[in-house]
């Protein structure tokens, strides 16, 4: 993270949480974007509320983020605006050293005093950046031809299904060698 003075505001302090359950919010824009070192979104805007139970032994966290941000087209290069929503959780359990387990499951050290949430915020919705980044008005035209080319494809698969009773047509070649192999049997 490069600009952290911009990411404290997405620090939560969980030593003098109780256990039990808070919601806090949170809203970021193009500087939460450019305090990041990453180059996935440059410009957008969100809204976060995050749920945070809070237990002896780990934090669950349950994000719900939406927004928008802005994507260049990969057939015009033109810049859209893009709106998203997503739902994630994240566990962060209490213990000796920090370690990551998996994608959901943090391990964070018993003397931690402030969560930063920004990297999941961050994380989260680079996971809802599409791979085709098409423009609006190229997606009807677009998932019309898909259309039309899945409609295409089931009718070749279908009509060169074999029937039923006809014998399957043997390639010329292996009855030329079926010929020399019981040729030799026979001699």
């Amino acid at each position: 993270m490069s600009n952290p003075k911009e990411l404290r505001q997405y620090d939560i302090d969980i030593l003098q949480l109780e256990n039990k359950h808070y919601d806090f919010h949170f809203e970021g824009g193009n500087e939460f974007f450019a305090a990041l070192d990453q180059n996935l979104i440059s410009k957008g805007a969100f809204k976060a509320k995050v749920g945070l139970d809070k237990s002896s032994t780990m934090l669950q966290l349950s994000f719900d983020i939406a927004g928008s941000y802005e994507l260049i087209c990969d057939r015009s290069l033109d810049p859209f605006e893009e709106p998203f929503q997503t739902k994630e959780k994240q566990i962060l359990k209490f213990g000796d050293k920090a370690e990551q387990l998996s994608d959901e499951i943090e391990i964070i050290p018993w003397e931690t005093a402030t969560v930063n949430i920004a990297r999941f915020l961050f994380d989260f919705i680079g996971l809802t950046v599409p791979m085709k980044k098409l423009h609006p008005r190229f997606r009807t035209a677009e998932s019309d031809e898909e259309d039309e080319e899945a409609t295409a494809e089931i009718l070749v698969y279908s009509s060169a299904k074999p029937e039923e009773n006809a014998e399957p047509e043997v390639d010329p070649r292996w009855e030329a060698l079926k010929k020399l192999k019981n040729g030799s049997k026979g001699s």
